[in-house]
């Protein structure tokens, strides 16, 4: 199977902000969120990046009957051993704000010198071309910064008001949505991505 310039492809989450920095990255095709479906969320069950995004790849393109994209993303603190981690999206409990998840990860880091605040963001990103897809493709991004003491910055979504980004002495928040998508994780495993499914002939 190969997709066409112009197929669908359902990508397994509702967020905004995912669908517009994966449709720009991948202008040739229709991204659809799996909302516009009516999908039905699978449970993240898994303990890691790898495991929570396939399972959201094989649900969407079950209930979708079309080729899906799913990620999983968070957020790794080394002055909080790992967290937020996989719980990056819900740190502050189910159904909690970007701003409540922010709220509470700089109350975990309070106190916590700036050269200690090391933090990065990670991807993993899963095509399946189908729910049985025996080989799906995976990729990963990795995107290094620091912990901010206090928000800065309007753009983007997460954690990226707090993010520091070396490269560019800002938060992510600063960035335009283009600098963003050439330096940030996700702009790193969905070029990846895209490479590996193009090496496997479904693009």
């Amino acid at each position: 199977m190969s997709l066409s310039q112009s197929q669908q492809i359902v990508l397994a989450s509702g967020n905004a902000g995912k669908i517009r920095e994966i449709q720009a990255l991948l202008a040739a095709h229709t991204i659809v969120p799996q909302s516009a479906f009516n999908v039905a969320e699978c449970e993240e069950t898994g303990i890691t990046f790898v495991e929570n995004a396939i399972l959201k790849a094989r649900n969407a393109a079950r209930q979708c009957k079309l080729p899906s994209i799913a990620d999983d993303s968070g957020l790794v603190v080394d002055a909080l051993d790992g967290a937020p981690g996989v719980l990056s999206a819900r740190y502050a409990g189910v159904g909690a704000s970007d701003q409540d998840n922010i709220e509470k990860l700089l109350r975990e880091l309070q106190g916590v010198p700036d050269q200690q605040r090391s933090a990065r963001f990670i991807c993993v990103m899963v095509f399946m071309e189908h729910a049985g897809d025996p080989c799906p493709v995976i990729a990963q991004g990795v995107w290094e910064g620091r912990i901010l003491a206090q928000a800065a910055g309007e753009n983007g979504f997460g954690y990226d008001p707090v993010f520091w980004v070396p490269e560019h002495n800002c938060a992510s928040a600063e960035l335009t949505p283009a600098v963003k998508n050439s330096l940030s994780h996700r702009g790193k495993a969905l070029r990846d991505l895209v490479t590996l499914i193009q090496a496997k002939g479904s693009f």
